[in-house]
């Protein structure tokens, strides 16, 4: 899959920082605006504990995790969408993305610069949404002009549910609203799809907290809920420095001990990569034998031969049928044979739906 995230907000909010933690890539990070100017492009693979117990119990050759790609972009100011700062880069950057991790400071820290001079995450927020809110409405608008001719003049049907749809998209950015916040029929999500706007990409925003606050957050934290309640987002909680710190430790001892002292059961980091993986819609099924236990990225929704694709085109091409085992059945039987045996592995033919966590095998024929 070639799904990316992209880590956006104003500049020293921690963004690269948090790149740095979770991603193979290695971002410049230091206390001024504008430390990041290109994106930096990392690929990082998807905690899952799932994986690992499959692995003890086939004791496979090799261990293959999913893996997620995560963009760092630019920092974003006021009046990016008229060019000011690196806004057109910001924007063309953020557009090739298909979600957004919107990061926002959450701790005060009079050695850290604020480019606006005062810590206000919702303030940050609207500063960013209203960016690309402005910049949708261009499109939006521009479109418009164009469909309404086609609507009137040609009486084409898909027109006039095109331009319906971009009437609603106008009157919630004018409304200073974002076009997520848009609810759309069934028919209407693909042809959202194809307007690439960016306020209509899912978001989590990524509260960046002290390290006192990386457990249940802080006043900085309930405002931003507070504040995108009506919005179809997440929002996750985390400090940049504690990621940072744990990221630097070199046994997975160490690790766990720091994480135990501060009261948390797993890093933020692993929290983010996930909430990245599940943000862009994707969910995994795994393949699992002694050379070789996988897990396999696919799209929330993927038939079967979809899945077998992933492996290899020509199992696509030539899908007959695929054996399924419920992840918690190879658990609890620990085998294949043993599922077999207890009836616990199913048949399933082109219509089949794969569910998170599913263990299959492809039967094709070229």
């Amino acid at each position: 899959m070639s799904l990316k995230c992209g880590i956006v907000g104003l500049p020293n909010v921690g963004k690269s920082t948090l790149f740095n933690c979770i991603s193979s890539g290695k971002a410049q990070s230091a206390n001024f605006p504008f430390c990041t100017i290109e994106p930096n492009l990392g690929s990082t693979n998807v905690p899952d504990k799932r994986l690992e117990a499959l692995a003890d119990l086939c004791n496979p050759k090799r261990v293959v995790p999913a893996t997620v790609d995560i963009v760092d972009i630019a920092g974003l100011v006021k009046g990016a969408s008229k060019g000011e700062g690196l806004g057109n880069q910001f924007l063309a950057n953020i557009r090739e993305t298909d979600a957004i991790l919107h990061v926002l400071r959450c701790f005060d820290n009079g050695n850290i610069v604020h480019v606006d001079g005062t810590v206000d995450p919702v303030r940050d927020k609207e500063v960013v949404d209203t960016e690309l809110q402005i910049k949708d409405l261009e499109t939006v608008e521009s479109r418009l002009v164009k469909v309404q001719k086609q609507a009137r003049t040609g009486g084409d049907k898909d027109a006039k549910k095109l331009m319906d749809l971009l009437e609603r998209y106008r009157d919630a950015l004018l409304a200073g609203k974002s076009c997520r916040t848009v609810e759309l029929a069934p028919e209407e999500e693909v042809m959202a799809k194809d307007l690439f706007l960016l306020t209509n990409k899912p978001v989590m925003y990524v509260c960046n907290v002290d390290d006192n606050s990386a457990v249940s957050g802080n006043a900085y934290v309930d405002a931003v809920r507070e504040a995108v309640k009506d919005e179809n987002a997440e929002i996750l909680i985390i400090s940049a420095k504690t990621e940072s710190d744990i990221a630097e430790m070199e046994s997975y001892e160490d690790r766990q001990m720091f994480l135990d002292e501060l009261g948390l059961s797993e890093s933020g980091s692993a929290r983010l990569i996930r909430g990245a993986y599940k943000l862009l819609g994707l969910q995994t099924f795994f393949t699992a034998g002694a050379d070789e236990c996988r897990a396999w990225t696919i799209n929330t929704g993927d038939k079967a031969p979809r899945a077998a694709g992933v492996i290899h085109t020509d199992f696509e091409k030539g899908f007959i049928r695929a054996e399924v085992i419920k992840y918690e059945d190879f658990i609890q039987y620990k085998s294949e044979a043993a599922c077999r045996a207890a009836g616990k592995l199913s048949t399933e033919g082109k219509e089949y739906v794969v569910q998170d966590g599913d263990i299959m095998h492809f039967l094709f024929n070229v």
